[in-house]
């Protein structure tokens, strides 16, 4: 209801603006609580001539109309609160996420309260209050985000599930709210770079590297890093990898000199601390999420797993419209001349095969290089599956 977004930092701050629609709305349910109050007014001053006063059949029938008055005005009231408290949470921005609730944590209240702009209305916008962000997904999982909201404020933060803003992120919870506890560091020996790329011991919970990749290719679905920034013409200096896992990608674009952001979630373990170990840049963010960046700034986008059934579980796996929403915010981030690679995409039939290629020639991206190849399931099965590579380059438009 006449809302504007704003990116700060990790999150998004929503700011609300009144509408026209919502004061006709009010004065429309004033004017009809005062009409009701007017009718009870008359039934109850209204005199009957002296004739028929004495008729206890008509001093009941009065009392009937009043009595009906009555029970409307109060239906009418309660009809009015339950109203008024749609629209306060319209206005707040929380449509499915009801703050007012019993079971809801006191800090999440707080988290989520309207906050008068420090220095006034907005002169460009007139916004007058600003609310804090959280996913409206987050409704769905209402039990989780207590938990992860229930704690006691300043001091340390609970570890009976050091996993559940990984569980919330995986449900759609994205932005997880802000917290007001201190986390648990410990304390870890880190390496100087470019020491640190390859050898920074893996936390527990087995984070596997893997230095052959884009050095020594395994079938010709493998491209190396040398022959992809080739094609780039000198112009890769920084870019974005899309479930990046552990960041061995970002490690060999940083052994030549190129800035990768490595989105990454901490599943089966502390992935994100790895990362940044290494000296790269760990990203807490999901395939369905989007994309953080402003329009038009990386040189180049990669991705293994970001398209593949297992990895971009979030974004749907049987509608092709969920495709399109991830490829369009990856042409949303990628400058003009920008490369998109596509890294071994497993395509687990023809069909899925006919509709990455459908959703990739929309876009109008020259064919670099484009490889379609079959492997070994990595599995015991020992399966044969295909597997897409591309590099495609964006063109400019308008």
């Amino acid at each position: 209801m006449g809302s504007v977004s704003l990116k700060i930092g990790d999150g998004t701050a929503r700011f609300r603006r009144a509408s026209l629609c919502s004061s006709a709305l009010h004065l429309v349910m004033l004017a009809s609580v005062l009409t009701t109050n007017l009718f009870a007014l008359y039934a109850f001053t209204f005199a009957p001539n002296s004739s028929s006063s004495s008729s206890p059949v008509l001093h009941n029938r009065n009392l009937s109309v009043i009595s009906e008055h009555v029970s409307a005005i109060v239906r009418e009231i309660d009809s009015s609160e339950r109203r008024l408290q749609q629209i306060e949470r319209e206005l707040s921005g929380y449509d499915s996420l009801d703050p007012s609730l019993p079971s809801t944590p006191a800090e999440l209240k707080l988290f989520l309260a309207r906050h008068t702009l420090p220095l006034g209305p907005d002169s460009r916008s007139k916004i007058t209050e600003m609310t804090s962000s959280v996913a409206h997904s987050c409704a769905r999982s209402a039990d989780l985000l207590a938990q992860f909201m229930s704690y006691k404020p300043h001091a340390l933060c609970p570890t009976a599930d050091s996993h559940l803003p990984q569980k919330l992120i995986s449900r759609g919870c994205e932005p997880l709210p802000r917290r007001r506890c201190l986390t648990r560091p410990k304390p870890r020996q880190l390496l100087p770079l470019p020491t640190s790329l390859w050898n920074t011991p893996s936390p527990a919970g087995g984070v596997l590297i893997d230095k052959q990749m884009w050095v020594k290719p395994r079938g010709k679905n493998d491209f190396l890093i040398a022959d992809v920034l080739a094609l780039g013409g000198g112009g890769i200096r920084i870019g974005f990898d899309i479930a990046g896992g552990a960041g061995d990608f970002a490690a060999r674009m940083s052994e030549r000199n190129v800035t990768i952001v490595t989105s990454t979630l901490n599943a089966g373990g502390a992935v994100g601390e790895f990362v940044a170990a290494r000296g790269l840049f760990p990203l807490q963010l999901s395939p369905a999420h989007r994309f953080p960046f402003y329009d038009s700034v990386f040189d180049l986008v990669h991705t293994i797993n970001g398209l593949d059934e297992g990895g971009a579980a979030g974004m749907g796996r049987t509608r092709p419209e969920a495709l399109e929403f991830l490829m369009f915010d990856i042409d949303r981030i990628l400058r003009a001349g920008g490369l998109f690679w596509l890294d071994n995409h497993l395509c687990v039939d023809d069909e899925r095969k006919r509709t990455v290629t459908r959703v990739i020639e929309r876009f109008g991206y020259k064919k670099l290089k484009w490889v379609v190849g079959e492997k070994a399931d990595a599995g015991s099965s020992g399966k044969t599956q295909v597997y897409l590579s591309a590099v495609l380059q964006k063109p400019p438009r308008g």
